[in-house]
């Protein structure tokens, strides 16, 4: 029986052969998409999902409220980590810990500049990263040791053995001394680094960490088993308040599980509102549609081809076959169509995925384990019973009496429901082709917004060795100017993509007591802001004909017109104690990506507080003048490494996430359009082919060719539109949505809508017209013979 069903298939699919591969290209492209954004998706889901005590793992965060709303940020006073373990009997282990920085390391004559950080005693305990040498209890006791990856101490030892105590040298000044090596950071780990430092050799000279008013680092704690972390967030709300003897009130410390950050890391006001999660829930839905639409043509061009089958249903009725026979026959089709496009889809990922890795930023592969292959073989079931159990019920459903006669009563419903499931198709697809316009928009206008400051062609590179003192510094920041392609040189605290480094340190005359605005606080060097291209409203900048500036401040029109100073000009606020006179006003520009407003900003003078060098170059010589820079910097500073980055690179990459939804959404919108048209073109043909008497009659009697594509191409064409007007409604709400996260957005213009919709129809009429002109063609004797 098995035998004769497979049979009867395969003869089934050699006799229909446009819709077998009509049925075929679309549901193994809809299952490529599915099985594609299934690896992207089961991916981010598993990010730091591998440490061994996730549930007990968090990490302390801060609300800070300000006088616009309340800001959520991730780093928080350096004695906390202490604070918590001493205090609070339900941390296990604490830690305080730095954001990943690139530091030079040396052994012998390799020099090497890696990603490392340094972080509490307790680091290893808190996080199970695996070490293959060392004791997690004591491998960050000394302050001179240093924990490397298995990586690194194959580039720097060429080995992973017999390392312990072996020295290594920090920026080619302090000698540390290797105490443990760990396996390297797994590809779904959100930290990547290569070595750990002990964050008392960290402390060194800088006496803020030691203070409550500082916020600049991380801290991350272990739970005890069993701890109620809402009550522990309670009792820990108000801790910097009862730290500081209540003089700061305006900011509350919670807890967050580590493992969600990477997901959930998005606050508004406070309160958590997404983060990486909202595309990860987008692109599931897109999946979903998509292998809807390749479903919907199935079902369509299953029941549209109806008329040619209904011989063999009713004389299979008609010897006694039951209807159960026949759905389970027709669902066998379905299954092993959609098997077969299984097959198909595995060999287009597997052909796929490396660009698709370039455009998603990871490294996923068909690794056929078996919660994949269970995956794979449920996706494909559902998808082949979705796909096959309308036709199956309907063909199943013929009056054998009827259908022998060759008749067949299309019931006005099953036309509806028909020319319902294309309205849905198009509908889906042209709120794909207006989302894909508006994202490269938005995209394109955040790239070619006006910042307030000029970031091309500006580069830019740590000081490192001998530039950490201030008259080498100087020195090294003229020998730089003097270099032929360098237009301007100076050094500067931090870049200018996103919050850095910010203080509610600033009193002016009328500042209400328990306003606590932070404003950013950018360290620059004389000619900073020139070689920035920063321009002022009113006043100067700093520079050496007017003596020490080293008591003048200067700040943005956001500062000014937050704090109410009119004629700012020569009055005096002060910062952190001190009195500071303002000489300038700096005309507002972004220092964060568009997805914020312009905030409050001061620039002050202190060289030996910049950390950055920046050097505008000439455009058209930038390569050799990068050159000359590097021979430069190694003659100067050697047994250093140089490294550097272009400012309008780091802009761009406040925007990946977007940018890869905007190019990820153009491929899936692609791909949706194709499979809707590939429908449409199987029904436009069997339209044709059960209208061909009409179209023979109608030429006879006179009709043009043109009548006749018009005939055909009418109800689509009516489908289309009606799917357009459902589509433009639901696709604003949605992306008013999206654009919503964006403090500089576009307008959301009737020309999007109005575009994506003739984009749509024309492709329908394409399609429908390849069709429509073949019939339209056809010899009208042949239209009117019998068969």
């Amino acid at each position: 029986m098995l035998r004769h069903n497979l049979l009867l298939i395969y003869r089934n699919f050699k006799k229909f052969k446009s819709t077998f591969f009509i049925n075929l290209i679309g549901l193994s492209t809809g299952l490529a998409c599915t099985l594609l954004i299934y690896l992207w998706v089961k991916d981010e889901l598993s990010v730091d999902k591998f440490l061994e005590k996730d549930s007990q793992l968090y990490q302390v965060q801060e609300h800070r409220v300000k006088s616009n709303g309340i800001w959520t940020s991730p780093t928080t006073s350096g004695p906390l980590a202490e604070t918590l373990t001493s205090e609070m009997p339900e941390v296990e282990y604490s830690a305080s810990v730095t954001r990943p920085d690139r530091i030079t390391l040396s052994v012998d004559d390799t020099n090497l500049k890696t990603l490392g950080r340094s972080a509490g005693k307790n680091y290893f305990k808190i996080f199970s990263y695996r070490l293959i040498d060392g004791n997690r209890d004591n491998v960050l006791t000394d302050k001179n040791s240093i924990v490397i990856s298995d990586a690194l101490a194959i580039r720097l030892f060429n080995t992973t053995e017999n390392l312990i105590g072996k020295p290594i040298e920090l920026d080619n000044e302090s000698k540390l001394f290797v105490t443990g090596i760990f396996k390297k950071m797994p590809l779904n780990a959100s930290d990547q680094f290569d070595f750990v430092l002990s964050f008392e050799k960290f402390k060194e000279g800088r006496s803020f960490l030691e203070t409550w008013n500082s916020t600049s680092v991380l801290t991350y704690i272990l739970l005890k088993e069993g701890t109620d972390v809402k009550a522990f967030d309670q009792k820990i709300k108000d801790l910097v308040k009862v730290k500081t003897d209540n003089n700061v009130t305006h900011r509350t410390l919670f807890t967050k599980q580590y493992s969600k950050n990477y997901l959930y890391g998005k606050y508004e006001n406070g309160v958590l509102t997404g983060g990486r999660i909202t595309y990860v829930k987008l692109f599931s839905i897109i999946a979903i549609f998509i292998l809807v639409i390749a479903c919907i043509n199935f079902m369509n061009l299953s029941t549209a081809k109806a008329s040619r089958r209904i011989k063999e249903v009713g004389i299979k009725k008609a010897v006694g076959a039951a209807r159960k026979t026949l759905i389970y026959q027709y669902l066998g089709e379905s299954l092993l169509l959609s098997f077969l496009s299984l097959l198909l889809a595995i060999l287009i990922v597997d052909i796929a995925l490396p660009h698709f890795n370039i455009i998603t930023g990871k490294y996923l592969a068909l690794n056929f384990n078996p919660a994949l292959i269970l995956s794979c073989i449920g996706v494909s079931i559902f998808t082949g019973i979705a796909a096959g159990s309308y036709p199956a019920l309907y063909l199943s459903g013929f009056n054998p009496a009827t259908v022998l006669k060759g008749k067949i009563n299309t019931a006005i419903g099953e036309l509806w429901a028909r020319k319902g499931l294309v309205v849905f198709q198009f509908a889906l697809s042209v709120i794909f082709i207006v989302s894909v316009l508006v994202v490269y928009k938005q995209i394109e206008y955040v790239q070619s917004q006006n910042l307030g400051y000029n970031k091309d062609n500006v580069l830019y590179f740590p000081r490192e060795g001998k530039m950490w003192q201030e008259e080498p510094l100087e020195s090294f920041i003229a020998g730089i100017r003097a270099i032929p392609g360098v237009m301007s040189s100076s050094s500067i605290s931090h870049t200018m993509t996103g919050h850095n480094s910010g203080t509610y340190g600033v009193v002016w005359e009328g500042k209400a007591e328990d306003d606590a605005t932070e404003f950013e606080n950018f360290t620059v060097n004389y000619d900073m802001m020139e070689t920035l291209g920063i321009e002022m409203k009113e006043g100067r900048t700093f520079s050496k004909e007017f003596g020490a500036d080293s008591s003048k401040i200067i700040f943005n029109e956001a500062a000014i017109e937050f704090m109410g100073l009119k004629d700012p000009i020569g009055k005096t606020v002060k910062l952190w104690g001190e009195e500071m006179q303002i000489i300038g006003v700096a005309k507002d520009f972004h220092f964060e990506s568009l997805h914020e407003k312009v905030k409050p900003v001061f620039f002050r003078l202190e060289p030996g507080d910049t950390y950055l060098v920046m050097s505008k170059l000439a455009a058209g010589a930038e390569a050799e003048t990068i050159g000359r820079i590097k021979d430069y910097y190694q003659k100067v500073n050697p047994g250093f490494i140089f490294e550097y980055k272009f400012l309008d690179n780091e802009y761009q990459a406040q925007y990946v996430a977007e940018q890869r939804v905007a190019l990820l959404s153009r491929y899936f919108a692609g791909l949706a359009i194709l499979i809707s048209c590939l429908g449409l073109f199987g029904l436009a043909a069997f339209t044709a082919e059960r209208r061909l008497k009409e179209i023979g009659i109608r030429k006879v009697l006179g009709s043009s060719e043109f009548g006749i594509v018009y005939l055909l191409s009418g109800d689509f064409t009516k489908m289309v539109i009606l799917a357009i007007c459902i589509a433009c409604p639901v696709s604003y709400i949605l992306l008013k949505f999206w654009l919503s996260d964006f403090a500089y957005k576009i307008d959301l213009t009737a020309w999007y809508f109005v575009g994506a919709g003739i984009m749509a129809l024309l492709t329908a009429w394409i399609t429908v017209g390849v069709q429509a002109i073949k019939a339209a063609r056809v010899n009208p004797v042949k239209c009117l013979k019998d068969e």
